[in-house]
């Protein structure tokens, strides 16, 4: 079909493409909610490999070697170096994360509470380097504890 009046085919051009874009939004953005719960867990995970490691090597559960432990420590330390924040948008609550909505109703205390997962995480890395095993004990039991403290409000 061809139209005669050029203004009716730009308008109806313009609507299609309006259309689409505006269809297409929501699956944009439950994607981006997606990719920031993929990100976080992500997150998490490197968190939990390495405390799980320090703390098996602490319990005696393996061979504690303190360039081993070390090196968890310096990852930790990495990673809570990232922003983690952005991995917690607005309405990311998911079926497939166990974070609570309080998260978003306090995000300053659960802001605050990363930054002490960090400064820990840091003082545990420093702490490696030369520390002997209950320095070590200790800065891993005071991490373990700016986790806990995030967890227990923030985690189901």
């Amino acid at each position: 079909m061809k139209w005669k009046n050029k203004s009716i085919t730009g308008s109806m051009l313009s609507l299609t493409l309006a259309s689409s874009l505006i269809c297409a939004s929501p699956v944009a953005w439950a994607d981006d909610i997606e990719r920031a719960v993929e990100y976080r867990q992500g997150v998490m995970n490197v968190f939990g490999w390495n405390m799980k490691a320090m703390s098996n090597m602490m319990k005696g559960k393996i061979p504690f070697d303190q360039k081993v432990f070390a090196h968890h420590a310096k990852d930790l330390a990495s990673a809570s170096g990232l922003n983690l924040l952005p991995g917690f948008p607005e309405d990311s609550e998911s079926e497939e994360s166990d974070a609570l909505p309080e998260i978003w109703m306090e995000f300053d205390d659960f802001e605050a509470k990363y930054q002490k997962l960090a400064e820990a995480a840091r003082s545990l890395s420093e702490t490696a380097v030369n520390g002997d095993k209950a320095s070590l004990g200790k800065a891993l039991e005071t991490t373990g504890k700016a986790c806990k403290a995030c967890h227990k409000k923030y985690k189901n």
